[in-house]
């Protein structure tokens, strides 16, 4: 059973001003941690894979398919796969929120350091 700690190379700058943390993974999970500056975006895109999440600190307005939710700490979701959707994160407060995609997001493992136990 794998233990995760955090680290500084575990962090990446993935777009400008969004840094992601891969926290923990297996083959059907991933848990993603993200701390968005203020003012930026994650800019539209799909995957086939469900995410749910909440905000941890700071909010943003949220665009899933053809609605838009307003995000605030405490605010939780679920957005289906293949759903397009995009964040734009508050213009004032810095942003931080926990993602956990079913299955694992094959692409994203290059980020994800080694565990610190297994």
């Amino acid at each position: 059973m794998p233990l995760w700690n955090d680290r500084p190379e575990a962090w990446h700058e993935v777009l400008p001003g969004v840094h992601r943390r891969i926290l923990a993974h297996a083959p059907d999970v991933m848990m993603v941690l993200y701390r968005i500056q203020p003012g930026r975006q994650f800019p539209m895109h799909t995957h086939p894979h469900t995410q749910s999440g909440t905000v941890l600190e700071g909010g943003g307005e949220f665009r899933v398919g053809d609605q838009t939710w307003t995000l605030k700490v405490g605010s939780s979701y679920v957005v289906p796969g293949n759903v397009p959707h995009e964040l734009h994160a508050d213009p004032k407060h810095p942003v931080v929120i926990l993602d956990v995609f079913t299955p694992r997001r094959e692409e994203l493992l290059h980020e994800a350091v080694a565990p610190d136990r297994d």
